[in-house]
């Protein structure tokens, strides 16, 4: 599965959660926004999207600075 994720293309074996491909970005848990197909996600939508050939991602991790 290729899908574009922010702004490059990657290669997946197959279809997985939204929650997966964070995970295996190392972003689980994290504050995160994502963008699915030019939607912003909310939180709560994050585990039940799925990712699918074709889709595109923007993940921005939330960071506090000063």
């Amino acid at each position: 599965m290729t899908i574009t994720l922010n702004g490059q293309k990657r290669e997946f074996p197959q279809t997985l959660a939204m929650s997966d491909l964070l995970e295996s970005l190392g972003l689980a848990g994290k504050p995160v926004v994502v963008e699915h197909n030019q939607v912003a996600l909310l939180p709560k939508e994050i585990p039940v999207a799925q990712v699918n050939e074709g889709d595109v991602i923007e993940i921005v991790q939330i960071t506090a600075g000063g």
